[in-house]
């Protein structure tokens, strides 16, 4: 598994033992759930999980949640599918939903909700002329982030510009660093309207399993990472995510954000085709799906179908803690909300062993690894 505890956990919920790549310090490989570790260092190279694969009696599933193991394994399907089973959209889909600039342009060929937006490169940006998008927009790298965007100075996901004038003073230092953008108008409001829609979409084109959820906080308040989610039972939401993934006629698993503006509209910001850490706060509320997609691709029977539970929190409690301290809360208000929080990226009362080693026996670990350094010297 290309994946974090979240998807893990999730996994375990089902009765399903995850074999994890993992580097040899990562807390990961110390949950009760984890049967097996795959090196890391070699991890992202198709050759060294398929030898991992080797002398299994079936092919076993492979999942993914970030963007970077989904890229690499819908790079590598045909050699990956050799050794393992998964749920992937096909190739081009993948691409056009990752890159920006392409989303964007998939997004106007089938009347997608997104917010108006022009993409732009960078070979055109020093003349750049009127946008036509109405003020403030965001900024986003296409096809997605790399080290540059950090190289001239932006932190956030993505970059926010207020005016016109604005904008022409900032094009000439993208454009430097040879950066693609979107420029997109902004749905205004805060990130508690981000809200999201979980499916996994089998390949008879049902939707096999499915939540709704929002964001509470993020860090930095404004396009920043969660660090508290919380489920929520949307039925417009729904079925408004279901009609997008019929629109694409895609397969997979996905999570769908969209932002909803001060008179109640739902506006798509992007599609994440692939697991993420909503997979365990989705398994607690009811609606498991990494463990539906298992047991489709296992030959197994699903686990019995169920509508998800709203109100069921995920927390990420250091960042959150700070986050909530931005917005005012009282680190004392804010602990007995927390210790309420059914799943958090941390602590498991079910599986303590990965939060045990991460706060003491690496540290320990690596204060011992000092001792004998000065010794020998």
């Amino acid at each position: 598994m290309l994946g974090r505890i979240d998807l893990v956990r999730a996994l375990g919920r089902g009765g399903i033992p995850s074999i994890v790549a993992a580097r040899g310090d990562d807390p990961i490989r110390y949950s009760r759930f984890v049967v097996g570790v795959i090196d890391a260092d070699s991890s992202l190279r198709a050759d060294a999980l398929v030898a991992s694969a080797r002398g299994l009696p079936e092919r076993p599933p492979l999942f993914y949640d970030s963007d970077e193991s989904l890229l690499f394994v819908s790079r590598n399907r045909d050699r990956l599918g050799e050794a393992y089973r998964f749920v992937l959209p096909d190739a081009e889909l993948v691409d056009d939903l990752l890159d920006k600039g392409r989303f964007q342009a998939l997004a106007e060929r089938l009347a997608l909700p997104t917010p108006r937006a022009r993409p732009l490169l960078a070979p055109d940006m020093k003349d750049l002329g009127r946008l036509g998008l109405r003020y403030p927009i965001v900024i986003k790298a296409s096809p997605y982030r790399d080290k540059r965007w950090e190289q001239i100075g932006v932190a956030a996901k993505v970059l926010r510009v207020e005016t016109e004038v604005e904008m022409e003073e900032l094009m000439p230092r993208i454009a430097g660093a040879g950066i693609d953008v979107v420029a997109q108008e902004l749905i205004p409001g805060p990130e508690g309207r981000v809200e999201s829609y979980h499916v996994y979409v089998d390949e008879s084109g049902g939707v096999a399993g499915e939540f709704t959820g929002r964001k509470i906080r993020t860090a930095p308040r404004e396009f920043g990472m969660s660090t508290a989610l919380v489920t929520t039972d949307d039925g417009g939401l729904a079925e408004l995510g279901r009609e997008i993934v019929r629109r694409l006629e895609f397969r997979g698993v996905a999570k769908l954000d969209f932002k909803r503006d001060a008179e109640g509209q739902l506006h798509l910001l992007e599609i994440n085709p692939r697991f993420t850490l909503w997979a365990h706060v989705g398994a607690v509320a009811g609606v498991n799906l990494p463990a539906l997609a298992y047991a489709d691709l296992t030959g197994r029977a699903r686990p019995p179908a169920s509508r998800a539970r709203a109100g069921v929190r995920w927390i990420w409690p250091r960042a959150d803690a700070a986050a909530a301290r931005e917005d005012g809360v009282s680190f004392a208000a804010w602990l007995r909300w927390a210790l309420r929080s059914e799943t958090n990226a941390a602590f498991a009362l079910s599986d303590p062993a990965p939060y045990v080693w991460g706060r003491l026996g690496r540290p320990l670990l690596a204060r011992v690894g000092r001792a004998l350094g000065r010794r020998r010297r």
